[in-house]
């Protein structure tokens, strides 16, 4: 009986090991291929995001599809997620390496094509994300800045933003 227990016990802190590594790796994997967060999410990442939830399954619980099995690697990935978050609240040097910082899409009116690049966004992109907050296009604002949690934030050329709806004035 003691030996099953064991047995059991193992198997468990495997399939939590195993989530752990699996966890920290596809964070450093979306963190070096991409930028993008869920506001801002294609098709095509969408697609992306479903297929490595299923690639990673069997290897994180090692085929063991118990009850116990499930609960351990779920657990785990909550845990996972609560300890960096401690972590990344002490170290604002490690948040930045992981989670990147604001990064300058549009400066004096004029798309920053590096940037652009390094966040895999295209001008059709930049040019939605203006038009969603009200701008005709980067000619029409003073800076845009993606945030870290994937939102575009606008600085107009003009002393007031547009209201939700409207469209910004002429400069």
């Amino acid at each position: 009986m003691a030996a099953g227990l064991a047995d059991e016990v193992r198997s468990i802190a495997i399939v939590a090991g195993s989530t752990a590594a699996i966890y920290l790796f596809l964070l450093v994997l979306l963190r070096l291929f991409g930028r993008r967060q869920l506001g801002q999410l294609t098709v095509i990442d969408l697609v992306v995001v479903l297929l490595l939830g299923s690639a990673v399954e069997t290897a994180m619980i090692h085929g063991d599809v118990s009850l116990p099995a499930g609960f351990a690697s779920a657990g785990t990935l909550v845990l996972m997620n609560r300890l960096l978050t401690a972590v990344f609240l002490r170290s604002e040097r490690l948040c930045n390496l992981v989670g990147g910082g604001p990064v300058p899409l549009v400066h004096a009116g004029s798309p920053v094509e590096e940037h652009l690049r390094r966040v895999g966004m295209t001008h059709t992109d930049l040019e939605e994300a203006l038009r969603a907050r009200g701008y005709q296009g980067p000619a029409d604002v003073r800076e845009a800045i993606l945030e870290t949690d994937g939102s575009v934030s606008v600085i107009p050329r003009t002393a007031s933003p547009p209201r939700s709806g409207e469209q910004a004035p002429e400069a």
